[in-house]
Formats: C-alpha cells, sequence, structure tokens
C-alpha cells in the first residue's frame, strides 16, 4: 500500500520521488542519459509522471548467483560448479579500505544524498552540454545496484541483459523509483554490502570475494589499500581495467582511484603517494569451474550429479525451474561417492588401460539395496583435449552418455532368473548343440509369436565345437553356453525375459525399447556400466532392486538463510523371489571359482560374476558383485570401430580380448581396494543337485584365454559371427549365410536382432 498523510495526500518522500522522477528527466540527465533535443523534453517529462505513478511499489530481488559445492559421502569436495563466481560475504568481512575506494571513486556522496544525488545530476549536465555528448553519468550508488539486480535477474538470456542494460527513459525511471525504495528499506551500510557482491571484477569473478581470491589470491576482508584501490577501479570497465591483461591502464586506474580517496579525505595524501608507488601485486587464481576441476578422477561422477539435477521433477516441476536454481547456486550437495571406491576404481584403470589406448575402459559400482552410486570412472579422462572426452561412458545417452554396448553374456544370468521364476528347475537340461537354428515359433508379449525365416533360418553356435551337451543350467552358465541359453529363451518365451530385465532395471542405453526377439539372450541390446551394474546389484541384495542414486542431500544458501531441499530417494521393489537370486548368486559363484571368471576373483572374500565379449570383440565385459558391492566393467571402443583383436592395452599385447582377461582383472583389483577394511560376506546359496556327471574339462563360451582345456568366446550373437575356439584355436569360418534384414545395425555398433517374423 502507497504511504499518504493523514490528510490523504501523498507522503513528503513520495512527493519528493515524483518531483525528481519529472525534474530528472526534464532536466535532461539521468545517469548519463542526455537528450538530443529541446523539443523532447516536453513529451519526456508529459509521460513520465504516469509512468512513475504506475510502476509496482516493490522490487523483486532474485536470490545472488553463486557457486555450488558437491561433496563425496563423507564431505570431501569433489568440484565446485556455478554461472557466477559469487560468494557472499557481510561487510564486516569486506576490508575498510575497500568500501572507502568503491564510495570514493563510484558515488562519494553516497552518504549526504538520496536514492538521486542533484548536485551530481547538475553536474553532469553542465559537462554534457560542454562536451555535445554524454561524457559523465550520475548514477549514485543505489541507482547501480538497482541496475545490477535488473542484471542478475535476467541471468544468461542476452535479450534480458540487453533489456536490462538498454540505455533508454524507461528503464531509468524504473531504476530511480526502484532506487528511492532501496534507499528507504535498506539504508546506506546494507545497500553498499548488496552492491559489493552483486558487481562483475572481470575474470568471471562477480562480487568482493571471488574478486580478491582471483586477482590476490586472498580473501576481500584482507586486501591492502592498494589492492583496494585496484578492485574499486575495475568496476567501471572490467575489460579496459583488466590488470591482467593490460597491467599500465590497471595501474593508471589503480592510481586514479588512490587520488580520489586522497582527495575526499578517506586517506592522506601521503598513504596515497606510497600506495601509488607499489606494484599490483597480482598473485592470479585461475577460475576453478565445472567437473572438468573434479578431483580423484569424478567429472564424469559430477557431470552425472548436474544431469540429475536438471532432469529429476523432485528439484523443479519444468526443465527452465530446475536449470534457474542450478544456475543460482549456492547450493552444497553432498553425493553418494564413496571416496575410497573412487579412489581404487581410478587406481585399476589407470594400471590396466591408458588413456591414449585405442579403446577405452568405464566402470561402476552400486551397493546393494540403496542404488547408491559409490564410484564411476573410465580410462580416458573428461576434458577436451586429445584422449580425453565429455562423454560419460559409463552411463545412458539421456544423462550425458553414449548409445551404449551390448554386454553380451552378462545378459545371460537375467534370463536365467526369468526362467527360474517361471518355475523352471535348476538342473533343468538342454541338449545345447554345437550349431542350432533358432528354435520356432516364440512367444513375445503382445500374444504374437516370432518365427523363424522357414526358407533361410537364423542359426547361432557355440564357441568351441567340443562344447556340445546336454547341458544343466549351472554348467551352461559357467561355460556360457550360447545355444543353451537360446533353447531356455524359446523354451519360456521372450516376454519373462523382457519383463524381469524392466524390473531389474535393465534398459537401453539409447533410450529405445527392447525388442521382441531370441537373440536378446545372448546380450545383442546396448546397455550402460551403470546399468549392469545396478541389475547385479539386484542378485546381491536377493532380489530387491533398488533405482541409483547419486545425491544424499542438498542444502541452498539464499542470503543469511540456508535450506534443505527434497532430493530423489531410490524405489526399491522386488524383482524376483529370494530363492531365485540365491540360486543365480549359487550359479554365478561358480562362474568365478570355476569358469570364465577366474580371474576376477577376490581371493578369500566371496564373489560372484558374469564374462562377456560381444560381436567380434569390439566390447568386453566383466560384471561381479559381493553382498556389499555390485561393479561392471567395460572394455571397448566408443566409435565401434577398433576390434580387439591384435590390439595393446595398457602397455600390453593382446591377440584376442575376452571378457575374463581384461576386464574381470580391472574389476578384482577395483572392487579389492574399495571393499578393503569392509566386512566380509558370504551369499545365501542352495543346493542344485547335478544333472548327469560328464567330463567335459574346463571349457567354457566366454574364456579361451586359460588353457587348452577352455573353450572360447561369445562371439557375435553368442557365436553366430566370429567366435573363438578354445585354447587360442582361430576364429571358425561361419558355414552358414547371414539372412537378409538379420542384423539391424547402428553406427555406434547398434543392436542386432533375429531375423525371421511375427505371426
Amino acid at each position: 500500500m502507497p504511504k499518504k498523510r493523514s490528510g490523504g495526500g501523498l507522503s513528503p518522500t513520495q512527493q519528493a520521488a515524483k518531483f525528481l522522477g519529472v525534474s530528472v528527466l526534464a532536466g535532461a540527465v539521468l545517469a548519463g542519459i542526455a537528450l538530443p533535443a529541446v523539443g523532447a523534453l516536453g513529451l519526456a517529462a508529459k509521460g513520465s509522471v504516469e509512468s512513475f505513478d504506475e510502476l509496482p511499489v516493490n522490487m523483486k530481488t532474485p536470490p545472488l548467483s553463486q557457486r555450488t559445492t558437491i561433496l563425496d559421502a563423507d564431505g570431501g569436495q569433489i568440484a565446485t560448479v556455478y554461472s557466477r563466481d559469487r560468494t557472499v560475504v557481510p561487510l564486516k568481512d569486506i576490508s575498510p579500505y575497500l568500501q572507502k575506494a568503491i564510495v570514493a571513486i563510484e558515488d562519494s556522496r553516497f552518504y549526504q544524498h538520496g536514492a538521486v544525488d542533484l548536485k551530481g545530476v547538475l553536474r553532469a549536465l553542465n559537462k554534457n552540454a560542454q562536451t555535445g555528448g554524454v561524457s559523465e553519468g550520475a548514477s549514485t550508488l543505489t541507482q547501480q545496484y538497482v541496475k545490477n539486480v535488473f542484471v542478475e535477474e535476467a541471468g544468461d538470456d542476452p535479450t534480458k541483459v540487453a533489456q536490462a542494460t538498454q540505455q533508454t527513459i524507461g528503464r531509468k525511471i524504473r531504476e530511480l523509483k526502484y532506487a528511492i525504495q532501496v534507499e528507504e528499506e535498506l539504508g546506506k551500510k546494507k545497500i553498499l554490502e548488496n552492491y559489493l557482491n552483486i558487481t562483475f571484477f572481470g575474470q568471471q569473478a562477480y562480487g568482493v570475494e571471488a574478486a580478491a581470491r582471483r586477482y590476490f589470491s586472498k580473501s576481500a576482508k584482507d586486501l591492502s589499500l592498494e589492492q583496494a584501490a585496484l578492485l574499486a577501479g575495475i568496476v567501471q570497465s572490467p575489460s579496459r581495467y583488466d590488470p591482467v591483461n593490460d597491467e599500465a591502464e590497471a595501474t593508471k586506474r589503480r592510481n586514479t582511484v588512490l587520488q580520489r580517496m586522497a582527495a575526499v579525505g578517506d586517506i592522506s595524501r601521503a598513504q596515497a603517494a606510497d600506495a601509488m608507488k607499489a606494484p599490483l601485486g597480482l598473485k592470479v587464481s585461475k577460475p576453478k569451474n565445472g567437473c572438468i576441476t573434479a578431483v580423484k578422477g569424478a567429472g564424469f561422477f559430477c557431470d552425472y550429479v548436474r544431469e540429475v539435477f536438471l532432469t529429476d521433477p523432485v528439484f523443479g516441476k519444468t526443465k527452465e525451474q530446475r536449470a534457474k536454481i542450478w544456475n543460482q547456486g549456492g547450493l552444497t550437495i553432498r553425493t553418494t561417492m564413496d571416496p575410497q571406491s573412487q579412489n581404487a576404481a581410478q587406481r585399476s584403470i589407470k594400471d590396466h588401460v591408458y588413456k591414449s589406448d585405442e579403446v577405452a575402459t568405464a566402470a561402476s559400482i552400486v551397493q546393494p539395496g540403496t542404488g547408491k552410486i559409490l564410484a564411476m570412472g573410465q580410462s580416458r579422462p573428461y576434458g577436451f583435449k586429445k584422449n580425453q572426452t565429455q562423454i560419460n561412458l559409463s552411463v545412458d545417452q539421456s544423462m550425458g552418455g553414449g548409445m551404449g554396448y551390448q554386454p553380451g553374456s552378462t545378459f545371460k544370468p537375467i534370463v536365467a532368473a526369468a526362467a527360474l521364476e517361471d518355475g523352471m528347475p535348476a538342473n533343468k537340461t538342454y541338449s545345447s548343440p554345437y550349431q542350432m537354428a533358432y528354435p520356432s515359433p516364440v512367444s513375445v508379449c503382445d500374444g504374437k509369436r516370432w518365427v523363424n525365416d522357414p526358407n533361410n533360418p537364423a542359426k547361432l553356435q557355440n564357441e568351441n565345437s567340443s562344447e556340445v551337451g546336454p547341458y544343466d543350467m549351472r554348467e551352461a552358465t559357467a561355460k556360457s553356453v550360447n545355444t543353451y541359453y537360446v533353447q531356455m529363451i524359446s523354451d519360456i518365451g521372450i516376454c519373462p525375459v523382457t519383463t524381469m530385465a524392466k524390473k531389474m532395471g535393465v534398459v537401453r542405453a539409447d533410450g529405445d525399447k527392447m525388442p521382441q526377439v531370441p537373440s536378446i539372450a545372448l546380450g545383442t541390446q546396448e546397455m550402460s556400466p551403470l546399468t549392469m551394474a545396478n541389475a547385479y546389484a539386484t542378485f546381491a541384495s536377493r532380489g530387491m532392486h533398488c533405482t541409483p542414486v547419486a545425491i544424499e542431500s542438498v542444502s541452498r544458501r539464499v542470503g543469511d538463510k540456508t535450506t534443505s531441499l527434497e532430493v530423489p530417494k531410490s524405489t526399491c521393489s522386488r524383482a524376483m523371489s529370494e530363492n531365485t537370486a540365491d540360486t543365480i548368486n549359487t550359479l554365478l559363484k561358480g562362474v568365478v571359482e570355476d569358469g570364465t571368471g577366474k580371474k576376477a576373483g577376490l581371493g578369500s572374500r566371496p564373489s560372484a560374476g558374469k564374462t562377456g565379449t560381444t560381436d567380434e570383440r569390439y566390447a568386453a565385459w566383466f560384471v561381479g558383485y559381493t553382498p556389499n558391492m555390485a561393479g561392471a566393467v567395460w572394455v571397448g571402443d566408443p566409435a565401434h570401430k577398433r576390434k580387439m583383436v591384435g590390439i595393446t592395452i595398457g602397455g600390453r599385447s593382446y591377440g584376442k580380448v575376452f571378457g575374463g582377461e581384461v576386464p574381470g582383472p580391472i574389476w578384482g583389483d577395483m572392487m579389492s581396494g574399495a571393499l578393503e577394511g569392509k566386512p566380509v560376506e558370504d551369499f545365501n546359496t542352495v543346493h542344485i543337485p547335478d544333472s548327469k556327471p560328464r567330463d567335459r574339462g574346463d571349457g567354457d563360451g566366454d574364456g579361451g584365454q586359460d588353457d587348452g582345456g577352455n573353450g572360447g568366446d561369445d562371439g557375435f550373437i553368442g557365436g553366430l559371427v566370429g567366435g573363438n575356439n578354445g585354447g587360442g584355436g582361430d576364429e571358425p569360418t561361419p558355414s552358414f549365410s547371414i539372412p537378409e534384414g538379420f542384423i539391424r545395425g547402428q553406427s555406434n555398433g547398434g543392436g542386432n536382432g533375429n531375423g525371421g517374423r511375427f505371426g
């Protein structure tokens, strides 16, 4: 409500405001605006009274944008991010020299006048009349503060910034009225404090604290006289008086400020003279902004946290609302990242894969039962230079990742879980021939059936010609027998498998729907390492799937107040029975103990996992877990161009790369370090009756690198193309043709599906 006198008229303050609003404009100068012709004055004055009265009384002051600090689970700093580098400080923490310097050079009568300095207006009018242009302005510190508020409110929108700074009568009218309001409500000391915290000082520094740290690597409260004068001089033109790029011009400006301080009596002339002789004494700290500055190799985890904030509705209903909160900053985000696990992941990655290698590796660790992401790392660092990348190889495309990578045989336990939930016994036996056509027809979710092309049927084979069944589930899982798992999915149908995958949070990295084709049993659909780690955490937690989370808490500081924000919570639901999970754990312990994953073993600490190697060795995986942690390691070419055949990785040469050979040891070293000092826990296992015993050695469909008794690798669609005859033999040449339309590919190694039709 406007303040009125008891008689109903305007208060003296409002009368003065209206008078100033009109007379200053009619006087042709208000903070640097000079009207070009006297004829325009009448029009300006005529319209200004109504415009002045129509302006709202209260100016909305947005929170000052500040830096955001991202912390690990122990409270250690990971990185600072900001749209504007600013740390708000009270006036008592700002050097008195700087307070006096900014007043002296920008508005020496600040403590004597109101919102508008009439003497300053008349002086500027006279000066501008003499020069015939606009050589001097008359904005007070209060008016400058109001203008900076408008700029702050505009954010990074160039159109709004232009509107907030354009030299127009309308903007000056609004600026004037709000300046009057600010003078009444805040008082001089608070205005000065706000001004010093909002003003831009160049070099990406907003506010005096950021400026003091940028130019002198010290706090604003510790600035000397000459340092304070330098900063005060920058404000008028941060680019022109930038001491980093033009020391001579900055020195001249600093000395002007010192002379002005002496002229108004803030310092003696002797003090000014001594200070003018001093060198600038810069000790520049480079801006440290963004996830590129993250410690512990956590740049990609930092980026993932940012993506979560900008996409999760818990932080704002719209994308614009979330972005505004993020850009305003002032946030302290405590994350789930465990520094021990993160260090272990990065150390293992560095030991096994070099950033300059032709291929890369990415790894993620998730805590079973909570969904907390404990670590996330990769061999190619976060950055913009050679052998660096901004793509987070651990996550889905929607969260800043790529299009994913075929997980190969690491998908088979999901098929097994679906079969067990469907009632299949754990000692189920299939004929599992070396080579076969995909069984047909196979039921799918929509009630239709997938049918193999009878004229040109899609086929598959095991990796080793000696791998001929029958096999039961335990042996087929340990050896990664492809034909066993295709017979299994054909028996139970595709729908239970895709349904189980969904319950476990397994989705394609590119966001596409998982196709209803039998080849998904062999891991042909692109996934991210985080997805696979989180899926296997479901087995570790005895069937409870918890959605992954990266943020523990968020506090937000606005002015002097700190509030807590709601954060995304992990949603846990039962994906399978405890008995099914315990059965899978029993099967996958066998993979580590006696199968393809022996090189990933953790010694006396119980562990379980599965190897995977995909078509023509474009990617290799190990995904495994203990009851405490689940982790996934992928190795491959993100561009899907370099086959891992005849390749050097981490300084070691490989004829052919297998899931148990390169990713397995990375996983083993990573998990050993992450689990050091943690309790040793065992799985709940079940008794799986043996089927008819057979002596087939230690062959497997994913290995081949241990000894001559081992089988080969999965190959594309579990051996349909490529693959390896165990014991280091040559790749077999397929004795069949690939049906037209059988492969559905992408430039990034896209998904592959069975040919055939739906009926």
